[in-house]
């Protein structure tokens, strides 16, 4: 028996013996009686009510700083979905890799300690096709995007990530990619030669920058600005918002918009926390994902012109690259992902034929 049946049978005998005792006595006894069926009355509709579900707080991680495209659209999202959700659930969202790096936080999604989060570029260390949007200067703008997502990466690409236990609920952006740094102007691939290049996690960024003479190494986001600034990296290469959000003008001299590689960003989730969700839940965050995609590119699009003569204001040297030597020594890595990768070619063919 529980403490509260326990509880209840006390109280109902408290309550017949103070009615019994009331009812053969004064009229101090009767008053006593009232009180008691009030109270026994109270208790009955008390018990009666129903118990309200606890709220399920959901969490959302990212690597972007205040200010980036990543913290506005996760907390746009957030937004949208709270409103939605009515309480059954509630999206919290934590940027600046307070939930651990990209890696870190595909992992815990995995394990399902954490909810959802917002990987890019690492997502082709989990699945080898992701590795298609690795490749230099093949998604031209974001309706080709769009056609890509929606011919490609829904119907072959998001499956293939399933298998590894994360479920893509949404397709954002992280943006063009530009290349900083202190040595000078990076006007062709034979300027990169040496320059030791922070890059984030991900193989066909490292084989990109090898092709081109540079120095790569993987490294966390949350660590770049500190090695930037004490010099263990040269440079490195990331869109305008993550530059410019990140504060990385105050330690990089040299901005070259090279805009070699556009990263799609992805609404992620863990299949195995993912499933003991309310369905109506899972429909709308769902839902939520895929409509935001609209706002965020229209912010990535308006911060593009912006983020360029702010970081130009704070002191940066901008300049245009040899965009066609930079697609010349690209070729290295393209034949690299269709040998290693089991329908890249393919893959690489259809995804070109969408952009003309």
């Amino acid at each position: 028996m529980t403490s509260n049946d326990g509880n209840a049978k006390l109280t109902k005998r408290t309550e017949e013996r103070a009615i019994t005792s009331a009812r053969s006595g004064s009229p101090g006894r009767r008053k006593l009686l009232q009180a008691a069926l009030a109270v026994g009355a109270a208790g009955a509709a008390a018990r009666a009510l129903p118990v309200r579900a606890q709220e399920i707080e959901l969490k959302l991680g990212h690597v972007g700083e205040p200010g980036s495209l990543f913290q506005m659209s996760s907390d746009e999202f957030a937004r949208r979905a709270n409103e939605k959700l009515g309480g059954k659930a509630k999206v919290v969202v934590y940027g600046s890799s307070q939930l651990g790096g990209d890696k870190e936080m595909l992992q815990k999604l995995k394990l399902g300690t954490i909810d959802m989060a917002v990987p890019s570029t690492v997502m082709s260390s989990e699945v080898d096709l992701f590795g298609i949007f690795e490749m230099p200067y093949l998604v031209k703008d974001r309706a080709h995007m769009g056609r890509i997502e929606k011919e490609i990466f829904w119907p072959q690409i998001e499956p293939a990530a399933e298998k590894k236990g994360l479920k893509i609920i949404g397709v954002w952006e992280n943006g063009y990619r530009h290349i900083t740094n202190n040595r000078g102007p990076i006007r062709s691939p034979q300027d990169l030669q040496g320059i030791k290049l922070r890059v984030p996690e991900g193989k066909w960024r490292v084989a990109m920058f090898k092709a081109y003479g540079a120095n790569p190494s993987p490294m966390k986001f949350s660590e770049l600005f500190t090695a930037l600034q004490t010099g263990v990296m040269d440079g490195q290469e990331n869109p305008l918002t993550q530059i410019y959000s990140a504060k990385l003008q105050e330690v990089q001299k040299f901005l070259s918009l090279s805009g070699h590689v556009y990263t799609p960003a992805y609404v992620t989730v863990g299949i195995r926390k993912w499933n003991t969700l309310p369905e109506d839940v899972r429909r709308t965050l769902e839902e939520t994902a895929r409509a935001t995609q609209a706002y965020v590119y229209e912010v990535a699009q308006k911060q593009e012109g912006e983020l360029l003569g702010k970081l130009k204001e704070a002191g940066m040297q901008v300049n245009e690259v040899d965009k066609k030597a930079f697609i010349a020594a690209s070729k290295p890595v393209y034949a690299e992902f269709g040998e290693s990768v089991k329908g890249a070619d393919a893959m690489i063919d259809r995804a070109i034929a969408l952009g003309t």
